[in-house]
């Protein structure tokens, strides 16, 4: 039910059964999920394009290790500009039409890494795909989160994390058996498919009533729960938030460092700073040469991450409305902590040259730790809250303010990674495992549990939570 006072209408939570009555799954939700998740694994393509390609680019172009790490990580460089007008695209042009321009950026950008004959052009379709990915890693899990009810929001937008990560895997494994141009030629495949699919499904029904389209909206809404499902509830919602929302004015980035935003925004960056400064990247783009460097196979080791990756990808799926996000995310957070000690322990030991049999098996060990435990929470949720934490009025700006510093602290992470290493292995892993720590203690301070709620009762409550702030 809703309670109305003179200025919103104030959602009531309804119990889990009523709940699961009334927002089943349909085909047309899981359709139009599974067309933005194309972009998802288009992007898990691009990232995992680096690793398997680097001993035969090198050679192939004449490269030298920092030419390809410029290559590596002009990716982020890309995305960060993807990032600054993902926001602004998504809401003047909706949801559909940024993910389509996205991959026009994608597909150019593959195209002009297949046929490149010298470093710069390798740079520039790095670059054009990471542009499309910056765009792609907004609108995806937001398009998502605005067209799955509150019961099953979690699960469906955390296949966002899960097609990044069967994307990433299936580029390391078929980088193993094909020459890098094909590889580039494949990871133009799923950027086809989403462009030639999004006309097939309906724009997000918040962002149509935000742009006064309220028929398209509740025609939307209709098609997405299905033709017999009773929305005018929802519908109702959805459109009394939105018209409260617009009676503020749109803020700019600038205008979004005020009290009543502060609380999301610190929790959207945070998060994202944290997720990468622990080191994701860094160990993604390059884990051959970690494997390399503790004496341990690359292929066996590679072959390892894939085993591990997806299934742990697939738990933190189906776990992810049942359990809640705060404790996926610290016991997310903790396993990478874990995950980073082992690793440094592992360099530790190669450089004392003691246990010379066992540090190589440790290090394994902790990468798979690591990896495993990013996959199950720290991948997805601040992803997922990320598209649940800001208003409908400020989602544009705060959402490329928060992807702008994720790709910002990302190209840091993965432009540095190779020179830590050099200075030292053990160092690396114990400032990651460090960051890791700490990110424990930022969940468990600040990160509120968004299971089970609406988008609008999420957003009120964080801007209450200011309010008191300020009081």
């Amino acid at each position: 039910m809703m309670v109305k006072t003179s200025e919103i209408s104030i959602p009531l939570v309804f119990n889990d059964e009523e709940q699961q009555q009334q927002r089943p799954f349909t085909a047309t939700l899981t359709l139009s999920t599974l067309v933005a998740v194309l972009g998802s694994y288009a992007f898990g393509a691009a990232i995992g394009y680096s690793s398997p390609t680097q001993s035969a680019i090198m050679p192939d172009l004449n490269l030298t290790v920092a030419q390809f790490s410029i290559f590596g990580s002009i990716l982020t460089i890309g995305a960060m500009i993807g990032a600054i007008v993902s926001g602004k695209v998504a809401d003047y042009a909706g949801r559909r039409v940024a993910m389509g321009f996205s991959q026009l950026f994608c597909i150019l950008g593959w195209l002009v890494i297949t046929f490149s004959k010298v470093a710069w052009w390798l740079y520039v379709g790095r670059l054009l795909v990471g542009c499309g990915i910056g765009l792609l890693s907004y609108v995806v899990p937001v398009y998502v989160a605005e067209i799955t009810p509150k019961n099953l929001r979690g699960g469906f937008t955390t296949m966002h994390q899960l097609m990044i990560c069967c994307g990433m895997s299936l580029t390391y494994l078929i980088g193993a058996f094909v020459n890098w141009r094909i590889l580039a030629l494949i990871g133009a495949i799923p950027c086809f498919a989403q462009l030639l699919s999004l006309p097939f499904i309906p724009d997000s029904p918040r962002w149509l009533a935000k742009v006064g389209h309220l028929k398209e909206s509740d025609s939307a809404l209709q098609r997405l729960r299905g033709k017999n499902a009773d929305v005018h509830q929802e519908a109702a919602e959805i459109r009394d938030y939105t018209e409260t929302l617009q009676r503020q004015t749109e803020a700019s980035i600038i205008g979004l460092f005020q009290w009543k935003y502060m609380t999301s925004l610190t929790i959207g960056v945070g998060l994202m700073i944290l997720q990468q400064f622990g080191g994701i990247n860094g160990i993604v783009f390059y884990a051959n040469s970690i494997f390399v460097s503790a004496g341990f196979s690359e292929s066996i080791g590679t072959i390892a991450m894939v085993a591990v990756k997806i299934p742990v990808t697939v738990l933190g799926v189906l776990l992810m409305d049942k359990s809640g996000r705060r404790p996926l995310l610290l016991l997310s957070a903790a396993g990478t902590c874990l995950g980073c000690f082992l690793a440094a322990l592992a360099f530790l030991l190669q450089g004392l040259h003691e246990w010379k049999g066992v540090s190589p098996i440790l290090a394994l060990v902790g990468v798979l730790v690591y990896v495993g435990s990013y996959s199950l929470g720290m991948g997805a949720i601040p992803w997922v809250i990320m598209s649940e934490i800001f208003p409908i009025n400020v989602k544009g700006s705060a959402g490329s303010l928060v992807t702008f510093f994720n790709w910002l602290c990302s190209w840091i992470v993965s432009y540095a990674f190779n020179f830590l290493m050099s200075w030292s292995s053990t160092g690396t892993f114990f400032i990651f495992s460090s960051i890791c720590g700490f990110t424990v203690l930022f969940v468990a301070k600040l990160v509120p549990e968004t299971k089970g709620r609406t988008l609008e009762e999420i957003q009120a409550s964080l801007s209450s939570h200011s309010t008191k702030r300020l009081i």
